[in-house]
């Protein structure tokens, strides 16, 4: 085993040992019994608020845990001093930091796998429908996690967990707010206003890329493209983030 999955797969067994796998047996009781709840309200908008109310919950959970997780990170492995023993090592801090990554990631990754399957297994017994943006809404999430984890890395290279934290929640707001800031800012008729607003609409990520839960909830279609390009543009700015990341953190001093 490489040195990368070797530190992945740790990242991941750590997880699992914070207990993070209890997320999915509460998921599984909150939204089980708040369906006989959503029973009581309206048969014809059952179907609709049993899947803005799963989906929305697997949001809420998995976004508490990315940051969570990734805002503490690295002052874990600084407070427990792991982080000279793999410093001192043949090994790369930007190989640390993609490991450390990819490990929050497959752990998330398993997490809404199971997370989907109690969403589709209540739905199927309560009889409701399930269809393609059910599950595009769900892969979307990955991929919104992703962007916050390189969001959250990228805070605690530098700065403690809880600025970390607070910051990542911030942009988790942030990023969904922007497309409502760029269109108030369209319509100021102030031209710094507007300059303000295009310009956070462009330096921020628009989290609203990768959400389809809003189409789930009302059984709209998503086509192949817009998909894909959520897709691309959550890997990019991913991307962009996590340089960012090691750069700050291949220049850090420990001592």
């Amino acid at each position: 085993m490489s040195a990368f999955s070797a530190m992945m797969w740790n990242g991941f067994r750590e997880a699992r040992r914070n207990r993070v796998t209890v997320v999915v047996g509460v998921f599984a009781a909150v939204v089980l019994l708040s369906s006989t709840l959503v029973t009581e309200v309206t048969v014809a908008t059952f179907d609709r608020v049993l899947t803005d109310f799963g989906l929305g919950m697997m949001s809420l959970i998995l976004v508490f845990l990315t940051i969570f997780l990734s805002s503490s990170l690295l002052s874990r492995e600084i407070e427990r001093r792991t982080i000279f023993l793999v410093v001192s090592k043949p090994v790369s801090r930007r190989q640390f930091l993609l490991a450390r990554l990819a490990g929050n990631m497959l752990t998330l990754g398993v997490l809404l796998v199971l997370m989907t399957l109690i969403f589709l297994g209540e739905l199927l017994l309560f009889g409701a429908d399930i269809t393609a943006t059910q599950l595009l809404a769900s892969a979307g999430l990955w991929f919104e996690l992703l962007i916050l984890s390189s969001v959250g890395i990228l805070f605690s290279s530098f700065a403690g967990p809880a600025v970390s934290a607070i910051a990542t929640t911030g942009m988790y707001f942030t990023g969904h707010l922007t497309g409502d800031l760029y269109t108030l800012a369209s319509r100021s008729e102030s031209g710094a206003v507007q300059a303000i607003g295009k310009t956070l609409y462009y330096l921020l990520p628009n989290l609203e890329r990768v959400n389809f839960r809003p189409q789930a909830t009302y059984a709209l279609p998503v086509d192949a493209s817009t998909f894909l390009s959520g897709v691309g543009y959550s890997l990019a700015w991913a991307l962009v983030l996590i340089t960012l990341a090691i750069a700050i953190f291949e220049r850090r001093d420990f001592r």
